[in-house]
């Protein structure tokens, strides 16, 4: 089995033009160097139109434990291109920095998450099972991603026992620090409904704009909770 050059698949990944919801060839070259390792894939198309997006579930293994790597090879837009020191598909390494979209986000810790593991399997201990969960929809509307995925691994009967994702959340290192969470997020329609009236008679009118800051002053300066040790406190955007 041969080795995996950790740093020359990420670069490979990087050249994949993966913006949502384009696969770009990611999940291919993906696919490819799962299978040889003895992964069984599936590509798990959802969505129809321009909004359809692949995804890869590949697992080696029966038996529990269950060990699955979770991800996205898509990327957000390069915004202008002139803006790039290098060409943000061209994987570009100076020796220093891996430059290109998605060599932070994603597709680094994608290429590390492969060569670890074919690292894992070359040893020959390979108690349990071990899976990518990889999707296509992330940085998008995120609909035809991980959800039904998740969705389409209960019809399956697959049960997932721990799970590393491998979003970047060290502040200044690598290996820093392995985060065990990610706090949700809710979402609030707030709606002020004031009356209008003439400039020259105010104190007819209600101005819905005063009202609305008000709340929105008393809702910023209102503690929603206080953390914990592994969570800051929740905050109003």
């Amino acid at each position: 089995m041969p080795d995996i050059d950790t740093v020359k698949l990420a670069q490979d990944l990087i050249r994949c033009p993966s913006i949502t919801p384009e696969e770009g060839g990611a999940l291919d070259l993906l696919e490819k160097h799962l299978s040889v390792l003895g992964f069984t894939c599936h590509r798990l198309p959802f969505g129809e139109g321009k909004a359809r997006v692949d995804n890869l579930y590949a697992r080696v293994g029966t038996e529990a434990p269950h060990l699955c790597f979770a991800g996205h090879t898509d990327v957000v837009p390069i915004g202008v291109r002139k803006d790039w020191q290098h060409d943000p598909f061209g994987g570009v390494n100076d020796g220093e920095v891996l430059w290109g979209r998605g060599a932070v986000d994603m597709k680094g810790a994608i290429a590390a998450f492969v060569s670890a593991v074919s690292s894992y399997i070359e040893s020959g201990n390979n108690k349990g099972s071990i899976s990518f969960l990889i999707t296509g929809d992330e940085e998008g509307v995120a609909i035809n991603g991980t959800r039904k995925m998740l969705d389409w691994l209960r019809k399956e009967g697959e049960t997932i026992d721990d799970c590393l994702v491998g979003e970047p959340t060290n502040p200044e290192t690598l290996g820093e620090m392995i985060k065990i969470g990610r706090r949700g997020s809710v979402n609030v329609v707030l709606k002020m409904r004031g009356k209008e009236g003439h400039v020259a008679y105010p104190h007819l009118a209600q101005n819905p704009i005063a009202a609305l800051l008000a709340v929105l002053t008393a809702l910023n300066n209102t503690p929603l909770d206080e953390g914990n040790e592994h969570f800051q406190a929740s905050h109003l955007e």
